[in-house]
């Protein structure tokens, strides 16, 4: 019974994890749209923002998927790392945007 509900849980969160992969590709999408009709430098910081925003989702879907087991810490630390940096990334191109 509980090995039923925590599949369900999983099939629920890969789910969950397409949608909001999917949402930041569609904000990705429409900031550039914005920036090809309009060509200012704010609309460009906020869709290269916004595109590694999408990058740090998806690289944090794909680094949810492989450690199924634990792995090394170094090697835990090493993937934390990468999939924040886009992240990172991202807000600040979005922070300059709006700030510039």
């Amino acid at each position: 019974m509980v090995d039923t509900v925590v599949q369900y849980g999983q099939g629920v969160l890969v789910l969950l994890r397409l949608v909001l992969f999917g949402l930041t590709l569609g904000i990705t999408l429409i900031s550039f749209q914005a920036y090809q009709k309009r060509r200012s430098e704010r609309l460009q910081f906020a869709f290269i923002g916004f595109a590694f925003i999408s990058m740090g989702v998806a690289v944090s879907n794909i680094v949810s998927q492989m450690f199924a087991s634990q792995p090394a810490p170094r090697v835990r630390l090493f993937f934390d790392m990468t999939q924040t940096v886009p992240f990172i990334i991202g807000f600040a191109m979005l922070y300059v945007s709006l700030y510039r």
